[in-house]
C-alpha cells in the first residue's frame, strides 16, 4: 500500500479490539494484509488496546511504525471489548468494515469470503463458527448464556456467530449512533436490522492465552445485556407476584374453611413463618430488579464517555497524540 493513499477513499477498515495478544499481532496482521489484498489494495488496519497489562502497545507501536495501513488506539484503562470495538468503529473509514478478535481464532482468510458474499446485496454477513476450536465448558456456557439471552431479550441469538463479521458503513453508522453506556456489539448488530445474513467459517484454535471473560465478568455482563435490552425481568417479577398473590389468597381460604369447620384452635406457628419468609424474599428480589434498572438509568443520565483514547499512533497520519482525548 503506497504512502499517497487517501483515506477518504478507504474500501475496507479492519477493526481488532487488543488485549494480551503481544505475541500474536505480528502473526494477524501478516495474515490480514495477505488476505485483504486479493480483494482490495485499499484498506485501513485499527488496533484498539484494550488497557493491555503486557506489551501488547508497544508492539502495536512498532508495527504502525512500520506499516501505513495501521492506526493503534490506546484506551485509558480497561474498559472491555465492546467498547474497544465502539473506539475502533468511531475511527473507521471504509465503506465496508469488518471486525474480528486478535486471538486469531477469527481466521484473517476468511475476510475475502465475508466480502464476496457482502456483494450479492447483504450489509451485514457474519461468521457463523463451525468445529469450535474451544473446550467442552466453554462451548456449554456458552450456549446456556445465549439460548438465556435469547429468551429474556426477545432477540434471537446464536451462540456459533460472535463479533466477526462485515459491516456496511450504514449499519456501523447507526450502530455507532447509539451512544448508551451498555455496549453488546451483536446485540446492536441485530437491533439495527438492514439485510443481514451469515456464512460458516472456519474457528482457528487459540493456544497463546486464556479467555478474558471468566465466569463472573460473563455473568456480569450477560446481566447488563439484560437491562440494556429487556424489561421482561420486571414483567417476570409482576408475574411471580401475582402467583404468589393467588397462592397466598387460596392457602388463605383453605384455612378459614378449616378454622370455621373446627379443625384449626390455634393459627400453625410454621405456615405463618413460611409466609413471611417467601413473602419477604419475594419484596426483596422485586426491589433489587428494580433498583438494577434505576441504578443503570442513573448511570445512562450521568452522560459520562463511553471511553477515554490515551494515545494514537500512525504512520500514515504522522500523529502521536497523548492529549486523553474523550469520545462522547
Amino acid at each position: 500500500m503506497s504512502n499517497s493513499l487517501n483515506h477518504t477513499a478507504v474500501k475496507l477498515s479492519i477493526v481488532s479490539p487488543v488485549y494480551l495478544a503481544e505475541n500474536t499481532l505480528e502473526e494477524l496482521l501478516r495474515r490480514i494484509k495477505q488476505s485483504v489484498l486479493t480483494v482490495t489494495d485499499s484498506f485501513e488496519i485499527i488496533l484498539v488496546d484494550d488497557g493491555c497489562p503486557d506489551n501488547s502497545w508497544l508492539e502495536i507501536e512498532r508495527l504502525a511504525s512500520i506499516h501505513d495501513e495501521v492506526l493503534g488506539i490506546r484506551l485509558s484503562r480497561n474498559f472491555g471489548q465492546h467498547y474497544a470495538i465502539t473506539a475502533g468503529l468511531d475511527k473507521a473509514e471504509g465503506e465496508w468494515i469488518v471486525v474480528m478478535d486478535c486471538d486469531l481464532q477469527d481466521l484473517p482468510e476468511e475476510i475475502p469470503n465475508l466480502f464476496r458474499k457482502a456483494q450479492e446485496g447483504f450489509d451485514v454477513v457474519q461468521g457463523r463458527r463451525i468445529s469450535r476450536k474451544d473446550g467442552l465448558l466453554k462451548k456449554l456456557s456458552s450456549k446456556v448464556f445465549y439460548r438465556a439471552l435469547s429468551w429474556l431479550t426477545g432477540l434471537e441469538q446464536d451462540e456459533t456467530i460472535a463479533n466477526f463479521g462485515i459491516y456496511h458503513r450504514k449499519v456501523i453508522h447507526a450502530i455507532i449512533g447509539m451512544r448508551e453506556s451498555i455496549r453488546f456489539f451483536p446485540s446492536m448488530v441485530k437491533w439495527v436490522g438492514f439485510k443481514q445474513t451469515s456464512i460458516p467459517v472456519q474457528h482457528g484454535a487459540n493456544e497463546e492465552r486464556k479467555s478474558a471473560y471468566s465466569f463472573g465478568k460473563l455473568a456480569r455482563l450477560g446481566l447488563d445485556i439484560i437491562l440494556a435490552y429487556s424489561d421482561k425481568p420486571l414483567r417476570l417479577t409482576i408475574k411471580a407476584g401475582i402467583i404468589i398473590a393467588a397462592i397466598g389468597f387460596l392457602f388463605a381460604l383453605y384455612t378459614l374453611i378449616k378454622y370455621l369447620q373446627g379443625d384449626i384452635v390455634v393459627a400453625g406457628y410454621a405456615s405463618l413463618i413460611i409466609s413471611i419468609w417467601v413473602l419477604t424474599g419475594v419484596v426483596l428480589i422485586t426491589l433489587g430488579m428494580v433498583g438494577l434498572y434505576v441504578g443503570k438509568t442513573f448511570e445512562s443520565a450521568k452522560a459520562r464517555p463511553i471511553y477515554v483514547v490515551e494515545k494514537e499512533v500512525s504512520k500514515y497520519k504522522a500523529k502521536e497524540e497523548n492529549t486523553n482525548k474523550i469520545k462522547f
